[in-house]
């Protein structure tokens, strides 16, 4: 009884973990406060980020193309094997609150002297052995239940890698539609450049033709289009390299172009102001910053399971086994025997090389906890950033396209002027090159507007809501 009483006092004491237990990081208040751009309404709002920030471009092929990207793109599914393999490593941890059992058995001929009154006689048997062994460790200072703290952390710090991963997928995904839709504006605004100054160049040289010009004005109409018509390679490649990307994006090869992407010829535009939320929100959701705190978890856990090292290890054994000269006197009463009884090992002499993970795993969580501090900074940084640029992006299309329009009036006045014989040639090259100019300039412009609408959300954190779920995860 007093056997008993001591082994459940034993098991009660293997509920307490030594180690110090995690806390969160604080973050200061200022990183829970609106965002400041969100001050000007028509850039960016302050109501809660959508979990498909790419549904509000309202673009089914986008939306299609993300899908596909989630389901195969080959940087998520790298991601998504790492996670596979956290959690076998947590598995594993969690074996460790289980018995480990050995079965062995044997089936021998024994040949050995027997000394008798007449001298040695040879003597040969069979023998025959089965034996089970089990151990169990008292997890009585608590290293099984932090190895199993710090492995559950290394899982949901590897399942927000993955999250982080998808927002990258997402958004380059975007990214590339958008550059490919955009090459496509671009491309055309430069070709229909090239069609009004060669339309240009044509009537120049009729004129010079008939007197009525110089051979200067020739050329100059002549050197305005070759500098047009070269800017089209470079778009050309421009587009085609976009479609290249995006097709590597959904897990297919390059020359794989999605017809529909092929096909678009205008960049998604957003409707509407921008839905960030506030810093509270970001930290949140962005799951860089979920990962840096599992981590911290994780080497604060990994404090607990060095310290336990200190300490002796208590195992519970125990083993039956069967033996005799045959299989029925093996399984005899008299053949069988069994023993049971903790067993107690400590590694007294290795006690400095204990204390010294110790401190390793201490400097590891102050790592952590730095690296934490850092990420928090990084996201409210990088979201800042982010949203100053967009509001200046649409800054300067605002601009742009009002110095287009100014343009277009301009050379059609400049066009009529000339063909009342009030303007002399030089004035619609120049105006023709203007507008030129501000219909490139305003394409460009389209294409920086939805890059940086893209680089917000990525900011944002959102995105990895919409990942398939992995039919592996736990809740």
């Amino acid at each position: 009884m007093i056997r008993s009483s001591a082994l459940i006092g034993l098991l009660l004491l293997s509920a307490c973990a030594i180690g110090p237990d995690y806390r969160p990081a604080p973050v200061p208040p200022a990183a829970t406060a609106p965002f400041t751009t969100t001050a000007t309404p028509a850039t960016a709002s302050g109501a809660a980020v959508p979990d498909a920030w790419w549904r509000l471009y309202a673009d089914p092929v986008l939306d299609d193309l993300i899908g596909q990207a989630f389901v195969a793109n080959t940087d998520l599914r790298v991601a998504t094997a790492n996670l596979r393999r956290a959690r076998a490593v947590l598995s594993e941890s969690r074996a460790g609150r289980f018995p480990t059992t050995q079965i062995s058995g044997s089936a021998v001929e024994a040949r050995q002297t027997v000394f008798t009154a007449n001298g040695p006689v040879p003597f040969e048997s069979p023998f025959y052995r089965l034996g089970i062994d089990a151990s169990y460790e008292i997890d009585l200072y608590g290293r099984v239940t932090r190895q199993i703290e710090a492995s559950r952390a290394d899982a949901d710090a590897e399942a927000a890698n993955r999250d982080t991963v998808a927002i990258s997928v997402a958004a380059e995904t975007a990214r590339a539609y958008a550059d490919a839709c955009s090459g496509a504006r671009q491309l055309a605004v430069a070709e229909r450049s090239l069609k009004i100054q060669t339309d240009s160049f044509g009537l120049t040289e009729r004129r010079v033709a008939a007197g009525r010009d110089s051979p200067l004005d020739r050329a100059r109409a002549q050197a305005q289009l070759e500098a047009t018509r070269a800017t089209l390679p470079t778009l050309r490649a421009n587009r085609q390299s976009a479609l290249f990307r995006l097709s590597v994006l959904t897990g297919k090869p390059p020359t794989e172009i999605d017809p529909r992407a092929a096909a678009c010829t205008a960049p998604p535009q957003l409707k509407q102001p921008i839905p960030t939320g506030d810093g509270a929100a970001l930290l949140k959701r962005r799951p860089d910053v979920r990962q840096a705190d599992r981590q911290l978890a994780a080497a604060t856990a990994r404090i607990g399971v060095a310290t336990a090292d200190l300490y002796p290890q208590i195992n519970l054994g125990g083993s039956a086994s069967a033996s005799g000269v045959s299989p029925g006197a093996a399984f005899s009463n008299n053949g069988f025997a069994f023993s049971l009884g903790p067993l107690i090992s400590w590694s007294f002499p290795n006690i400095l090389v204990a204390r010294a993970r110790i401190n390793q795993s201490k400097a590891s969580s102050e790592a952590a906890l730095a690296n934490f501090d850092g990420v928090v900074l990084a996201a409210l940084n990088e979201t800042e950033t982010s949203l100053s640029d967009y509001a200046g992006v649409i800054d300067r299309n605002r601009a742009l396209r009002a110095a287009r329009d100014q343009s277009a009036d301009a050379a059609r006045i400049v066009r009529l002027r000339y063909g009342a014989g009030a303007e002399n040639f030089l004035a619609v090259l120049d105006a023709e090159r203007t507008l030129a100019t501000a219909d490139a300039d305003l394409a460009s412009s389209d294409a920086a507007l939805t890059t940086a609408q893209i680089a917000v959300f990525k900011a944002l954190g959102g995105g990895w809501e919409g990942v398939p779920v992995d039919p592996t995860r736990r809740p």
